[in-house]
Formats: structure tokens, sequence, C-alpha cells
């Protein structure tokens, strides 16, 4: 059954600045079974990718109504997926792989930008947040205040 889309969750993938990420890892640590290394989910976490250069990849269908559709729910939050579209950009950690942080390209910020408004103007009353913004998250993700950067875009 359908639900109406109540959220647009930013997350990072967590990985060291600079280092790209593919679609199929995305998926290896998502779907593939926990003995395989994978957390053995049935849908990767995130609709779209944003990678370093900037390029936005669809990693799940949908039809870009109001609603989330049960073919379109993906894993990026627990207790929120019926009703939420997650997007994600590559990185989120430092070089070394020790510190969270904001590593977007100009690229990327460009991107997720365009993304953003693009998104709400299509979607005005959907609430836009940072995976680590919604209740009972214990996460750094995505490593930068969605709230603060929304008004650096003018959508606050």
């Amino acid at each position: 059954m359908s639900k109406s889309l109540r959220y647009l969750v930013i997350h990072c993938t967590a990985t060291p600045e600079g280092r790209e990420v593919t679609s199929a890892e995305i998926r290896h640590w998502h779907c593939d079974p926990v003995k395989k290394g994978g957390r053995g989910w049935k849908q990767v976490g995130y609709t779209d990718m944003i990678h370093l250069n900037g390029g936005v990849e669809r990693l799940v269908g949908n039809n870009e109504d109001a609603w989330v559709d049960p073919w379109e729910v993906t894993n990026g939050a627990a207790g929120y997926n019926q009703v939420s579209r997650h997007i994600v950009y590559v990185g989120g950690m430092s070089k070394d792989g020790k510190t969270n942080r904001d590593t977007r390209t100009q690229a990327q910020k460009e991107a997720m930008a365009k993304y953003v408004k693009n998104f709400h103007r299509k979607h005005p009353d959907v609430a836009i947040v940072g995976h680590r913004d919604l209740p009972g998250v214990k996460k750094a993700c995505p490593c930068f205040d969605v709230k603060r950067w929304l008004k650096d875009i003018g959508l606050l």
C-alpha cells in the first residue's frame, strides 16, 4: 500500500574523501548476505547517489509522485523508509577514514542543490532532513548541517 511522502533524507556513504563509490558497491554493502559481507537487505538504502563529479545516478526507480509505493521503498533509515526518499553523496569521512567530515566536492554541492531545489519545487510540503536529524538516529550522517545548508541555498 502506498504511503504519503513525508521526508527526503540526505545521507553520505561514509567513505574516505576522494574515494569514488559505484552502485555495485552500494548493492553489495546493502543487499548481499551477511556471510558475504553485506547487510542482507532486500533493497539498497538510497534512491539516488551523487558522485564525486556531481553526476546523479538512480539506484531505485520511482514515479516522482508524492507517494511511496511498495516497489519504491529503500532502506535508508529504519522506521522512515515507507514515507521517505533517500539520497546519498559519495564521501563523509576524512581521507584516513577515521573522522566524520563534510567532504562534498563543489560539483557534488552544486548537484545536490539542484536536486534538492527541484525536489522541493515538486514536493514543497516534504521535510528535507539529514539522516542524523531523524529522531533516534545516533549517526553523524550526512556529516553536515542540512538545516543550515538549506538556509544557505535559499530553501529556509
